[in-house]
């Protein structure tokens, strides 16, 4: 097979294990997790009904016994803190940062749990109870069965809570029904209204992997995680210093200031060059790829870090050619806990430098409502939300109603028009942080939301109707218009065959997002493969972000040319170690010997030796090569680094069947099915093994 061709596969398999490394995690401590890729159901429909009587109580689940590891090196709790800044953390213990996850007494949890306390949706029913201060939901299990689970943590509060229980193997699972504060009061399916009915076999049914709290919460709603797995007992444990977001999620590990108390050994964000004071929001506001596994408690983010080192943002494409169901056409988040995402497309940001400390403070800190800053002054007419807009915008705010165009005071908020709320949390709507102008023509042409629209809903407030209106009251707009438009014709599936140029166009524009500009040469590669090459390899030219030159090495790795293999090896150099690993994976995968040797040193390297991929692209090596002992041997490694990545114990298992060791076989098949009971993949093999049957040798 020509280099090309074993390239493209090399990558096209390789997309599909780093899923395994796909993280989505809920960034706002009160929002429950957004889930990737699925199609969006409509709006909750099932209503709380009427109380009804319990069915009689089965026998109670096992309750799950609490084992703590010890928190992350360096971590002292924020009770630590409070002993020199009291003040900071009586103010901070006020805010819902501090209650990111609380544990399930009276003191913290919204939702009524009492006789009778009944939900029924559409394929969801619970009952929520409280006998002698222990909280508990009734509900299906696993098997479908009725079962009673202890309430053991909440997550959030402000506008919804979501209530967690602990499994007997040490797991922590959301269960099915939240309460929605912020609606009527009322215990809602959020999982229901978003993804459908959901059966036992659903990926997203509250007892599967996709509803693991260690793996899909933890890392942003407690301070100093460390979370493990035992693949001998099949167990969890997790520690951390402190449940909720608290001073070190904000100020990195305090130990070493505790000792010396000097400044120096503490991060202030506001004092960290503005890309670092980012990243510390960042850390948890949006949804991300981590470069090392979540259970690695050493790689983790901490402050004072660059968020590029440690994340990469998943914007439209979450992998190979799926689309994720989170965003609009544009590129826009169209899902609430995105604003990092967000923000990053601004002009706001990309031109004036604005930051998410531009607008917020810190938790501890006197601010308004969802930590916006609270001006010392407000000038007449504006807001507190429109107050940090003027610090930019000073001549635009003077010119009030001349430049709205409107007389009603909602309109003169500079947030009513550029901030709108069109970002969807299924049962709320939050403000868009992509901080653009309306472009209602894409609205006619791709259906997404605009801001005028948000507030006009009349019947004869049709989009065409504000394209109209834009031109004549605000004519120099389609400057700023036309960029999404462009964008949106690049990214959308229906514009697909014509969208060579606009792909094009937004890659070689360096003023636009690097994030968009990856998203832009993937899509081209996948699009058009050969004719790609020389824009992607203009954009590789002087690509100066690290997430950008990861994405061009993805994208270069699909096109199929012959030369493609000698325009990735010298980002086996680059500084980045994101890039160093995006181009030594396709290339070691496609046996070039430049790649395995690249992947080699990334195994045995202490920056790198953490990482699971190089050791399972040496493990396919290995195999081709009829060195199964090591291509067993790196496989293992990687399940040591990260034990849930359901593609490598299917791999794994099939390596043992053909060594005829079925009883190891049986086990990673069995380990890859408590991850995802439905992988087709393991349930065929195993059902071959009960048949007598399996993998020719």
């Amino acid at each position: 097979m020509p280099r090309s061709r074993t390239l493209v596969l090399a990558a096209a398999v390789l997309l599909v294990l780093i899923a395994g490394a796909v993280v989505w995690r809920p960034a706002a401590p009160n929002t429950p997790p957004a889930a990737p890729s699925i199609p969006v159901a409509p709006a909750e429909t099932a209503t709380r009904a009427a109380p009804v009587a319990a069915p009689p109580e089965p026998k109670a689940a096992p309750r799950a016994h609490i084992e703590l590891s010890s928190p992350s090196t360096g971590y002292v709790g924020s009770a630590k803190c409070a002993d020199c800044h009291d003040d900071e953390h009586t103010a901070w213990s006020k805010d819902w940062h501090a209650r990111a996850l609380s544990e399930a007494n009276s003191r913290f949890v919204v939702g009524e749990f009492g006789t009778n306390t009944h939900y029924k949706g559409d394929s969801s029913e619970a009952w929520m109870a409280l006998r002698d201060e222990h909280y508990s939901m009734r509900t299906k299990g696993p098997t479908g069965v009725l079962g009673e689970y202890p309430v053991d943590w909440v997550v959030g509060g402000k506008r919804m809570q979501d209530p967690v229980t602990m499994m007997p193997d040490g797991r922590w699972q959301v269960l099915p029904i939240y309460f929605h504060v912020t609606g009527k009061g009322e215990w809602v399916d959020y999982s229901e209204a978003k993804q459908g009915a959901l059966a036992p076999d659903h990926p997203f049914f509250w007892s599967n992997w996709q509803r693991n709290v260690q793996h899909a919460c933890l890392d942003c709603h407690v301070t100093g995680l460390n979370t493990r797995y035992d693949r001998t007992t099949h167990h969890w444990s997790t520690g951390f210093s402190d449940a909720g977001v608290a001073c070190e999620s904000c100020h990195g590990p305090g130990a070493r200031h505790v000792e010396t108390q000097l400044t120096k050994d503490i991060v202030q964000p506001s004092k960290l060059p503005p890309q670092k004071g980012l990243a510390v929001c960042a850390q948890c506001h949006g949804p991300h790829r981590t470069l090392f596994p979540l259970l690695d408690a050493q790689h983790r983010f901490v402050p004072g870090e660059r968020y590029e080192d440690h994340y990469q943002p998943m914007v439209v494409l979450l992998g190979g050619s799926e689309r994720s169901g989170d965003y609009f056409e544009d590129g826009r988040p169209k899902t609430s806990s995105f604003e990092y995402q967000a923000l990053t497309q601004s002009r706001c940001y990309l031109q004036g430098g604005a930051t998410c400390l531009t607008c917020h403070t810190a938790p501890h800190a006197e601010h308004a409502a969802n930590e916006i800053k609270q001006p010392k002054h407000l000038t007449k007419g504006a807001t507190v939300d429109s107050a940090s807009c003027q610090g930019c915008h000073a001549k635009v705010f003077a010119e009030g109603q001349k430049h709205t165009h409107h007389a009603s005071a909602e309109a003169q908020d500079c947030v009513a028009c550029h901030m709108p709320p069109t970002i969807s949390g299924v049962l709320d709507h939050f403000a868009d942080h992509a901080l653009d102008v309306p472009v209602p023509q894409n609205t006619v042409k791709h259906g997404i939301p605009n801001a005028c629209n948000a507030c006009h809903t009349h019947e004869k407030a049709t989009p065409e109707s504000m394209v109209e209106a834009m031109k004549k009251w605000w004519p120099n707009a389609e400057q700023r218009q036309a960029r999404r438009m462009r964008l949106a014709d690049a990214i959308a599936d229906k514009t697909a065959a014509d969208s060579r140029q606009p792909l094009e166009q937004v890659l070689a524009d360096k003023k636009e997002a690097p994030a968009l500009r990856g998203v832009a040469a993937q899509l081209l590669a996948q699009r058009f493969r050969k004719e790609a090459v020389p824009a992607l390899k203009a954009a590789l030219a002087t690509a100066s972000d690290p997430g950008l030159r990861a994405d061009l090495s993805t994208a270069l790795s699909y096109t199929g040319t012959r030369d493609v293999a000698d325009v990735l090896a010298p980002l086996l150099k680059d500084k980045s170690l994101w890039v160093r690993q995006s181009a030594a994976l396709p290339l070691g995968g496609a046996g070039d010997p430049r790649g395995v040797a690249a992947l080699e040193t990334l195994t045995h390297e202490p920056e790198s030796e953490g990482l699971p991929l190089p050791h399972v692209v040496l493990g396919q090596v290995a195999f081709r090569k009829g060195d199964v002992a090591t291509g067993i041997q790196e496989l293992e490694r990687s399940l040591d680094l990260q034990p849930y990545n359901v593609e490598v114990l299917v791999m794994l298992a099939d390596a043992y069947a053909r060594q005829g060791d079925m009883a190891k076989a049986r086990g990673d098949l069995e380990e890859a099915l408590r991850f995802d009971p439905q992988h087709r993949g393991a349930r065929q093999r195993l059902s071959l093994m009960q048949n007598g049957r399996g993998p020719r040798r």
